[in-house]
């Protein structure tokens, strides 16, 4: 069994705080499959079917800009091998579609364009590779892989993320790939040491699925073994020694960080959760989809289990055959922006006497500031605060936004939030167990004077980043 300090030993890089800090940000899947009304191209698809009459890429930015997203992952590389930039490595690429004469740049123009609007820009690049006669033969595919990795890498500026997934079929020589993650993993953190590898990669996890469902607990600190859940190739168990515990680790296991969980474990790591979906049932544009876009309350309930649940929030929009997003997919993106900027806009903490135990005020006054780092703005002076906040009058309530400051690791085990109208008479609730960098509570329906956050158990005393209290909209 683990001691709490070497629990809370465990904490983020850079790199990892910067990307939890983010929170939320889309992906972009767009490349032959939106012409050929396919999900998974098989590399046989005619480079001149790619031919966007309309390509905007600073509209996309702007749509998820608007929505409250902070940046961009583009799919330069599908398995279907296209390449949406002009590659040296193969002519399966812009360059022998018509688009712009062959002299375009799809990964150029979105990165320009999340320039343009603030968003951070990362790139997906697909081991897969269905067209490339290479594919199968080991080191010589390693190298062309690592070739087209290091052009992304080194030819659009700062990249936030390197998302690579484990999708390992067949190539066109009916051979399978080893794919060589460390090399691939030291190319990115020699060309773009502050950028996530995610998924397959030590930075950022897959949550388990593709639908948008989150866990009750979601910890960033897990065993190392995580690390290989998602890979398909060699490190996957081959036999049952004293090597694995019997009970193998899945990426869907409902409890993955708790001290239980965690019994038996020999390494930790901080390993964050991301929560990825489409806005569409596809992850690629289909016509026969514009009726069936998620509505804003399904993103609603999603971005509250997700960045509101200690997970980040990768949304995908895929543009259509235009180049552009389509209009439904924007109006939905908008409104979703609009609830999110007003459901946000008015911290009652500010305004409030807000207490810990028997502590002043004073002593808590970094969280009555607007900071919304995840840097420590008030450390506990035991394992179980008591914090109470007194509203100047009896309101409806909207949301509770809690952040712990995981600089300092992840501490809060479990917790409860009660209400009073006078101070005496309370009513618990919400009980929970993880906060992490963020936790979001829906309050709507309840009013009160008082607010109280009883910490019940953490791993040492908590660490708070910031406490924010919102009315009903």
């Amino acid at each position: 069994m683990f001691t709490e300090q070497e629990l809370t030993s465990i904490r983020p890089s850079q790199r990892q705080l910067h990307i939890q800090q983010l929170g939320f940000y889309a992906f972009i899947h767009f490349t032959v499959n939106t012409f050929t009304d396919r999900e998974w191209g098989d590399g046989s698809e005619d480079p001149s079917v790619f031919c966007p009459e309309d390509l905007d890429a600073r509209q996309w930015a702007e749509a998820i800009r608007d929505a409250g997203m902070k940046g961009i992952i583009l799919t330069c590389k599908h398995h279907d091998g296209f390449c949406l930039w002009p590659t040296r490595l193969t002519s399966h690429s812009v360059s022998s579609s018509p688009w712009k004469a062959g002299q375009g740049d799809v990964v150029r123009e979105v990165a320009d364009a999340c320039r343009d609007t603030g968003l951070a820009f990362g790139i997906y690049l697909s081991p897969w590779d269905r067209h490339e006669p290479l594919y199968g033969s080991g080191k010589p595919y390693n190298d062309f892989f690592v070739g087209q990795l290091t052009e992304l890498l080194t030819g659009y500026g700062p990249v936030f993320a390197v998302w690579f997934d484990g999708a390992c079929g067949e190539g066109p020589n009916g051979k399978r790939q080893t794919y060589d993650w460390e090399r691939y993993y030291a190319v990115v953190r020699s060309l773009q040491p502050d950028a996530c590898i995610s998924v397959c990669g030590p930075d950022v996890r897959w949550c388990g699925n593709e639908a948008g469902q989150t866990r009750e607990s979601e910890w960033s600190v897990v065993s190392s073994r995580m690390l290989d859940t998602e890979k398909i190739a060699d490190k996957s168990q081959k036999a049952d020694n004293a090597e694995f515990r019997l009970r193998t680790l899945s990426a869907r296991d409902r409890d993955i960080g708790s001290r239980e969980a965690l019994e038996g474990e020999s390494e930790l790591v901080w390993y964050p959760a991301e929560v990825n979906t489409s806005i569409r049932p596809g992850w690629f544009w289909h016509e026969s989809e514009n009726d069936q876009v998620k509505s804003v309350d399904q993103l609603r309930d999603i971005y509250m289990r997700s960045v509101g649940g200690n997970a980040m929030f990768l949304l995908n929009i895929p543009p259509d055959k235009r180049g552009r997003l389509y209009e439904r997919d924007v109006c939905t993106l908008r409104e979703f922006g609009t609830w999110l900027t007003s459901a946000f806009a008015h911290n009652l903490v500010q305004e409030s006497f807000l207490s810990a135990d028997s502590l002043p005020e004073t002593n808590l006054a970094p969280l009555l500031s607007t900071n919304q780092t995840l840097s420590c703005c008030w450390a506990a002076p035991g394992k179980a605060p008591v914090l109470t906040l007194r509203l100047p009058d009896p309101t409806a309530l909207g949301l509770l936004d809690i952040r712990e400051a995981i600089c300092d690791s992840q501490r809060i085990e479990r917790f409860t939030v009660d209400i009073s109208m006078d101070g005496k008479a309370w009513e618990t609730v919400y009980a929970g167990t993880t906060i992490g960098a963020r936790k979001l509570i829906d309050l709507q329906g309840h009013s009160a004077c008082y607010l109280r956050l009883t910490v019940l158990a953490s791993r040492l005393s908590p660490h708070f980043a910031f406490m924010g209290l919102y009315p009903a909209i």
